[in-house]
């Protein structure tokens, strides 16, 4: 029987990513992530730092990203599902196959009535967030991180900070409820 060896354990590439850090100063270093658009926006990084899970060394994988992106985001694909029930054949624009077709009326209609359910779920407050860090072991690159953290931006000191308290074990998630309002362009 084969087993899938997990590069993430390796010890050639723990000190390798240990000596990129050294380089960086810092604890962590930036991944280049392509699917991931919202990493130039300041609200989500890709990164990667050395850690112990278990008592064996390991690289983890972490997506750290703000409270109101995940709100958006949950809104957004809450409001998609929505629009779907009346307009089965709406696609995301995000989501479309090269060959997908759709009037300009039906996707008028679609977005129109995406944006009013959007208004919708964020002014009766349906979607409410958290902080929270999801651990995968079950990941092909070391351990996964999916880190939810309530800051306007995830800054270096925003992920320095978290990595030592993680990593430290005194980590202390904030556990209250929250929901936002997008933010309108005024000008």
């Amino acid at each position: 029987m084969a087993t899938n060896k997990n590069d993430g354990f390796d010890p050639e590439e723990i000190n390798a990513l240990k000596e990129e850090c050294r380089q960086e100063g810092k604890s962590f270093v930036y991944v280049e992530d392509d699917d991931l658009d919202v990493l130039e926006s300041g609200e989500c990084v890709h990164i990667q730092f050395p850690g112990v899970y278990e008592e064996q060394e390991v690289i983890y994988d972490a997506l750290v990203y703000t409270l109101r992106l995940h709100h958006s985001s949950l809104v957004y694909e809450m409001a998609v599902g929505q629009v779907q029930k009346t307009f089965p054949t709406y696609v995301p624009p995000e989501d479309r196959e090269i060959n997908y077709k759709i009037t300009p009326e039906m996707e008028e209609e679609a977005e129109t009535a995406l944006t009013e359910i959007i208004e919708e779920i964020e002014e009766t407050e349906t979607v409410k967030v958290q902080e929270h860090v999801e651990v995968d072991t079950d990941f092909d690159y070391g351990i996964s991180l999916d880190v939810c953290l309530n800051v306007e931006e995830i800054t270096d000191e925003v992920i320095e900070s978290f990595i030592h308290d993680f990593k430290g074990n005194t980590l202390s998630l904030d556990t209250t409820l929250y929901s936002f309002m997008s933010e309108e362009d005024e000008n």
